[in-house]
């Protein structure tokens, strides 16, 4: 099963970091506050991040490397990653 691990940009600036199999059902299900309870209020969320893992256990364990990171480390792997089009997940 492909798995993905996601970051959002919350309409308060803050950045979600979550794992998933479907991106646009999943950020969809964020967007209608039925995605996670942080993210129900601060909405709109945008998908800013996505990376593909080879299984949910390998997604799993990059969600928890991911959120250990400090806010700005977060913000280079979004920037680092480079022809990212939110569109292809939509």
């Amino acid at each position: 099963m492909q798995a993905y691990v996601y970051i959002l940009l919350c309409a308060d600036n803050t950045l979600y970091t979550g794992w998933t199999n479907d991106i646009a059902r999943r950020v969809e299900a964020h967007n209608q506050k039925k995605g996670a309870k942080y993210t129900a209020s601060r909405l709109p969320v945008r998908l800013v991040y996505v990376e593909p893992c080879p299984s949910k256990q390998a997604a799993l364990q990059r969600e928890y490397a991911i959120k250990r990171m400090t806010r700005e480390k977060k913000l280079l792997l979004i920037a680092a990653q480079k022809g990212f089009d939110p569109q292809a997940y939509a």
